[in-house]
């Protein structure tokens, strides 16, 4: 199937929506999703946003920005995910408590459905906010058209949407938080800040994850730099964690939810 026939699917399934809130986070799927549907659909579009110490500063910023650009009518809320002690607790479920305040915010202050930016990649994936999304009767456009992760570049790069198709996955900032460690905004904007120095040092790197572990400050890096790039930039972060009381741990390569601990690898942590 074309990238355009793709792109017919996405907006025939839009069009089914008279009103359509999409809760958008400022990464690729939910911008791409929401501008396909504001440019293309015939439905009446709202753009929420959830502004709160795990959303990244930077996706914060796009938002408004694209928001600005495209003339999106937008709402910025308060989720209120840090007034739950299950989202708080950090358990492995802990993005069902934070979707499920997100999507009932989110139905608080909207009219019509509400639509995320899921796609079919996800679906393989451990994600306790499926459920949540369930609960709340969320609806998937990408889904509904069969769309796939590669599919929703391919469509920002057709679109010519530079700043989207250049956007490196970028979950929350909690996820950057080992299971069973507390949730703390504090710790959230360390995460934010340690990402932001190291991505100024290695300008770039694809994917950096800096990790809140029982053992220490990790900071992942998709890619390890020649070894004397690598002792300066441990240094580097050595200093931003000591002058923030934090433990170094090292620097190693990325992976993906290294985080999400199951009951035998929590158990192995503590």
């Amino acid at each position: 199937m074309s990238i355009l026939q793709k792109l017919d699917q996405l907006i025939a399934q839009l069009n089914q929506y008279q009103n359509l809130s999409i809760a958008i986070s400022g990464g690729i799927d939910s911008m791409l999703l929401c501008y396909v549907a504001h440019a293309y659909s015939s439905a009446k579009v709202l753009a929420v946003h959830a502004a709160s110490p795990a959303v990244p500063k930077a996706a914060f910023e796009r938002v408004e920005r694209f928001a600005r650009e495209q003339n999106w009518p937008l709402k910025i809320i308060d989720a209120n995910e840090f007034s739950d002690p299950d989202y708080l607790k950090n358990p492995a479920n802990r993005c069902y408590f934070c979707k499920s305040n997100l999507y009932s915010r989110v139905a608080s202050v909207s009219v019509g459905a509400i639509a995320s930016g899921t796609n079919m990649d996800d679906l393989s994936d451990y994600r306790p906010g499926l459920k949540a999304a369930t609960e709340n009767k969320v609806v998937h456009p990408y889904v509904d058209a069969q769309l796939k992760k590669s599919d929703i570049y391919a469509l920002a790069e057709h679109l010519n949407i530079k700043d989207l198709e250049r956007l490196p996955a970028q979950p929350c900032l909690a996820s950057r938080v080992e299971t069973g460690l507390n949730i703390v905004a504090e710790d959230l904007s360390f995460i934010d800040h340690c990402e932001t120095q190291v991505r100024q040092f290695l300008p770039n790197i694809a994917d950096v994850r800096t990790r809140m572990t029982h053992s220490g400050v990790y900071v992942e890096l998709s890619e390890l730099p020649p070894q004397q790039i690598l002792s300066q930039l441990s240094q580097l972060i050595k200093q931003i964690c000591q002058s923030n009381d934090y433990l170094f741990a090292g620097v190693r390569l990325y992976q993906k939810g290294s985080a999400f601990l199951t009951e035998d690898k929590f158990y192995a942590a503590v």
